[in-house]
């Protein structure tokens, strides 16, 4: 293998105390569909690949995409001469109680202590992100070191993070997303004095040529709201059935091409994988560099 080298409906949550510190990644969105389980899953095999230990939280109680899919991968790793490799998972249940108050505190309770027994064994956490607005998705993207957004190559998407006036297309306004973004930078900036490092992938793109003026205007609209509000861009996923077909099996694309060896691949895995490649790298985590990919 070649090596490359690292070169405001909910209430607001306060930052757990005490805690130690790896990075937390909080991949979150509001939208349902923009892909965050599986951008989220293939960040957690690319670090367990790169040889650190990662725990995962998954706040979506009502779907669990993430815990299934883990699920999936530790049955269908059970009795294999090499098992996968396999991520820390702290399950989170939400609050039944129907108080506001309770609840808050009871979903805090239970964040807290996941996120603490995480930290004792973990350099990195992953954090699944419901769709929606929710006291626990506030909480966590209060708590992120990095913050991914996937977003799909629409404006209907993008209505999330900024309002457009078609009259001026060079003016852009955050929206309700941006805004619970800004809000979290505040309380983490007062807590911790640390930054949150902000990316928007522009995932599941398609090569298309219909598409093609839509791309090029979202683009310009995402350069232009990235300087008002301060995010990054980044290369996301394509549109590929490699992303999701192995689902049922909890395997990623690196699962595959670790098993098959790159003379049994397409070339749409090696393209898939240099996509994960330069979104990891892109990324900057701590801790990687001059290190070389080991996927």
């Amino acid at each position: 293998m070649s090596a490359f080298l690292l070169s405001e409906p909910a209430s607001n949550p306060v930052l757990a105390p005490g805690l130690s510190q790896p990075h937390v990644i909080v991949v979150g969105n509001q939208k349902g569909g923009a892909g965050k389980s599986t951008v989220a899953m293939h960040l957690i095999v690319a670090l367990l690949r790169m040889r650190r230990r990662v725990g995962v939280i998954d706040l979506d109680v009502r779907q669990r995409t993430l815990t299934r899919y883990i699920a999936n991968r530790a049955r269908f790793g059970e009795g294999r001469a090499e098992p996968l490799q396999m991520p820390q998972v702290a399950d989170i249940q939400a609050s039944g109680s129907r108080q506001l108050d309770e609840a808050d505190t009871a979903d805090q309770n239970a964040f807290t202590v996941a996120l603490r027994r995480l930290s004792q064994t973990c350099s990195f956490v992953v954090i699944d992100s419901c769709g929606g607005d929710s006291f626990l998705s506030r909480l966590a993207h209060a708590h992120a070191d990095t913050l991914v957004t996937p977003l799909n190559d629409s404006f209907i998407d993008f209505d999330l993070l900024g309002d457009i006036d078609e009259s001026a297309p060079d003016c852009v306004r955050p929206s309700i997303y941006s805004a619970m973004v800004w809000e979290s930078r505040k309380r983490r900036a007062a807590a911790s004095r640390l930054p949150i490092d902000w990316i928007v992938l522009r995932n599941r793109t398609s090569a298309s040529k219909i598409e093609a003026r839509n791309k090029q205007r979202v683009g310009e609209a995402l350069r232009v709201l990235s300087t008002r509000i301060g995010f990054r861009l980044a290369p996301g996923l394509s549109e590929r059935v490699i992303y999701r077909e192995l689902f049922p099996q909890g395997r990623t694309l690196l699962d595959v091409l670790d098993r098959n060896g790159e003379d049994d691949v397409s070339l749409s895995h090696l393209a898939a994988r240099q996509e994960l490649r330069d979104l990891f790298i892109t990324l900057k985590l701590p801790g990687f560099e001059g290190e070389a990919l080991q996927f």
